[in-house]
This record gives structure tokens, sequence and C-alpha cells, in this order.
């Protein structure tokens, strides 16, 4: 039985701004699969199923003590190294090795990874400045993000790096570190670009693939003509023509006759711009700031450090995803694939935020005992 002291101490205000946007982005996803022309109903239907039961895993998250669960880091992380070498091994995907027994297990690999990188770091919150604990950290990051990349899939990979750097920062990581890695990566940068300014790319093509390397020059140089420009051509177009107030639900017409592919998922953020305008755009970054806001609040009062690393790696997430969708479908950022929080479809992606908040809320129940309680 949950006790009602820790009832009322639930944060039903991040709740239901979970809901809020999580519910919106359903109604988003049926516009986009078209529901109204009864075209399509099965991923809207999907959704609503992945989302009720998201809620379940949010609560058994919420309710099995933080501390139980990263006692168990370990075990997790090799957890997570088997599913991501056994979708490399018999996984499966039109064009990508993505999926196994019907989940994407990099999008569950972010979880994994927070509460991994939490407790290691909280266990060894003394050495976290010694080279032998920033080599482990920095090596058990990057197994997964090749196993990622190897699929491949770059955004998730780069998810994963932001996490590790966002909770090695919160866990007070020496300024040696950061000016040591900023006088690194400073002329590294600069000789990339250099070289993606240059008229063959070789520097750049020797880490990257061909169509990276394509979709980072479409981006600094866009041609409207240019094939792989032409899913952000559509989605900066869709956004422009939604005006200040959009064109209503159901009535984006790039969306509605099918010119803007992956509506539903990568450019979810393009069909809210036509139909719903630039308020509709501010008001669900609006949301998303305020649930990372609240992420932070939280992890600022958590009373040890272990909650404190989840829930700031877990800010760190969002915000990054956020980021990245909003940047690649304004054009601002090279197009990848970045699956936007609580809106895009897929039962992976919205099963990972659940448990994600679930652990927030996990935290933020957790309260110190005082001298007068058992």
């Amino acid at each position: 039985m949950i006790s009602r002291k820790k009832f009322l101490s639930i944060d039903f205000a991040l709740i239901f701004l979970v809901f809020a946007i999580a519910i919106f982005g359903i109604i988003i996803i049926g516009s986009a699969t078209k529901i109204n022309t009864a075209e399509s109903t099965g991923q809207y239907e999907g959704q609503i199923i992945w989302f009720v039961s998201g809620i379940f895993l949010m609560l058994v998250a919420a309710f099995v003590d933080y501390h139980i669960i990263c006692k168990f880091y370990i075990f997790i992380y090799f957890i997570n190294i088997i599913l991501l070498i056994m979708v490399l091994l018999i996984g499966y995907g039109d064009s990508v090795k993505r999926w196994i027994f019907g989940i994407q297990p990099s999008e569950f690999s972010k979880i994994f990874m927070i509460i991994f990188l939490s407790k290691y770091i909280d266990k060894n919150q003394e050495e976290i400045n010694k080279f032998k604990t920033i080599s482990i950290v920095f090596i058990a990051t990057i197994i997964p993000t090749v196993l990622i990349e190897a699929q491949p899939s770059l955004s998730a990979s780069l998810v994963t790096i932001a996490i590790m750097i966002v909770i090695l920062f919160v866990g007070n990581i020496s300024r040696k570190y950061i000016f040591t890695l900023l006088a690194i990566i400073i002329p590294i940068g600069t000789i990339f670009i250099i070289d993606l300014l240059s008229e063959d790319q070789y520097i750049l093509r020797l880490f990257l693939e061909d169509y990276h390397v394509n979709r980072i020059l479409s981006a600094i140089n866009p041609n409207w003509n240019d094939p792989l420009y032409y899913q952000t051509k559509n989605s900066i177009w869709a956004i422009g023509s939604g005006g200040l107030n959009g064109k209503g639900l159901y009535q984006g017409t790039i969306n509605q006759l099918s010119y803007l592919p992956e509506s539903h998922n990568d450019f979810i953020f393009s069909v809210i711009g036509e139909e719903f305008g630039f308020i509709g755009c501010i008001a669900v970054l609006a949301i998303m700031l305020l649930i990372i806001l609240r992420c932070i609040f939280i992890a600022n009062r958590a009373y040890d450090n272990i909650g404190k690393y989840i829930v700031s790696g877990i800010a760190g997430m969002f915000a990054f995803q956020v980021f990245v969708n909003v940047g690649v479908a304004t054009g601002l950022l090279p197009n990848t694939g970045m699956p936007f929080p609580f809106l895009s479809y897929g039962g992976s992606s919205i099963w990972m935020n659940m448990t994600a908040i679930g652990l927030v809320l996990n935290v933020g129940m957790r309260k110190p005992k005082s001298i007068f309680e058992r």
C-alpha cells in the first residue's frame, strides 16, 4: 500500500504537464497519419495503447525505491550491452537494424545509462577526478555509443554522450578536465570546419559516412532542389505556412497531402507549426521547458547525490532531444532522426520517457527521515 504521506508528496504538477503534452501528441499523430480521412488508425491507436501502458511503467519506476533499482546497475549495464549487440545480430528494420522483440533497445539504453552512470559516479564520488574513474566512465559510455551508431543511429548515440557530460558536470568534475577537453575539441573542431568548407572533405569522410557529410553540407548550403534537403524544405514550408495561429487541426495541407515524410515521428513539430502556428509551437516548447525546469528543481532538492544525478541526466536528455528535434525541423541542424519527447510516435520512446518521469517522481518523493522518525 502507498502511504498517504508518500501519495501527497507526488509531484502532480509534473504529471499534469507530461499527460498534457503526451495527449496532445496523440492528437497530432492522429492528424499526421490522417485519421480524419480514415486513411490509417493503427499508429494513432498504437500510441494510445503505449501511452496507457507507459503510465504503468511510470508508476512502477516511481514507487520502487530508486536505491533498490540502482543496486543492480552493473547487471542493467550488461543487459543494455547484450540487447544492443543482439540488435546488430538479429535485429530488423527497413534499411537499418534498430528493433528486436518489438522494441528499440537504443531508446531504453538512455535510461540504462542514466542509472549506471549515476550509481557509478555516486559510488566513486571521492575519486571522481581521478584519471581511472574518468576513464572507466568514458569507456563504459563509448561502448553502447558505438553499438548504437552501428545500427546506424547517430542521433541516439549523441544522446548517450550528452547524458554522460551532464552527469559528470553535476558530479563536480574538475575544471581541469573541462578545459583539457575544450583544448582538444576546439582545434579539432576548427580543422573539421576548414575541411568541411573545402571541396572534397577528406578528413570528415574518414570519420563519418558520406551521407552524414552530405547532410551537413546540405544544412550549411541549402539547395531547395537537393533531394537530401527535401524533408527539411517541406518542414520549413509547413511551419512557415502556419503563421501565427495555424490552419487548424486536420487542416494542414502540406501534411495532409503527404508532402512531409515522417510527419508523425521526427517531424511532428512541423505538423504542430502548420496546424497550430507560432502560438502552438511556443506552447509546446513552454510545456517542455516547464517539465525540464521541474526536473532541475527536483534534482536540486534531492537529498542524496545519486537522486540528483538521475534526475539531472533525465533533464539533460529531454533538453538535448528537444533542441535537436526542433533544430532539424527548422533547418538549423542537419537532418538526423530524433524523436520529440512525449510527442513523437513510437512505443519504445514513450515507454522510455514515461519511465524516466517515474524515476523523477521517485526521487522527488524520497525525503530524508527526521530524527523523530523510525
